[in-house]
């Protein structure tokens, strides 16, 4: 008779098989891990910087926005400058600029986001501001997308990230009572 192979519970342990396995574990968990996630702001703070009175463009308004910003993922990310769009009524009111930078992984900052708003569209929109400024209850919206990298050593992947903001402030003391933040990121192949 020929010989037959030897049972399941007989056969050799193979380091090959091993070494497969603990691969395919890391990786799953790797992927598990490092899967990337929306970075996450939250606006703390608006705060007057300039209010200068001209004839000819009614108000010039200047802001710093302070924004809580947390980067979740386990890679550092760099990003170029964008705009913030701030817009009261359906209008475009004024904007705030991101200027370039870098953030570590894991980690949370505070930017300071100087803002301008338009003094024309101010006037245009002053009835409803005097309204809201009397209720002390103002609704704005934010829009920004902001593309970047996150790089780890020779890997670089790009990515872009669009954040919509919807806030409640008291205009009276500039303070952030309420808001909701949503973001979508897009990942590209590099």
């Amino acid at each position: 008779m020929g010989s037959a192979s030897p049972p399941p519970s007989r056969r050799r342990w193979s380091w090959g098989s091993a070494l497969a396995g603990a691969a395919t574990t890391a990786a799953a968990a790797a992927l598990v891990l490092c899967r990337p996630r929306d970075p996450r702001f939250e606006l703390i703070s608006i705060s007057l910087s300039a209010f200068h009175f001209r004839p000819a463009a009614a108000l010039d308004i200047g802001l710093t926005l302070t924004v809580h910003a947390t980067n979740p993922n386990v890679v550092p990310v760099r990003y170029g400058p964008s705009t913030v769009s701030i817009h009261y009524g359906g209008a475009l009111l004024g904007t705030a600029r991101l200027d370039a930078g870098a953030q570590p992984a894991t980690s949370c900052r505070l930017l300071h986001l100087p803002a301008r708003l338009d003094g024309v569209e101010l006037a245009h929109r002053a009835r409803a501001i005097l309204s809201d400024v009397a209720r002390r209850h103002m609704e704005l919206d934010a829009a920004v997308e902001i593309a970047g990298e996150a790089a780890v050593l020779l890997w670089s992947r790009p990515f872009s990230v669009r954040i919509d903001s919807h806030i409640t402030v008291d205009p009276v003391f500039l303070e952030v009572v309420e808001q909701e933040n949503r973001s979508e990121m897009q990942l590209y192949l590099a």
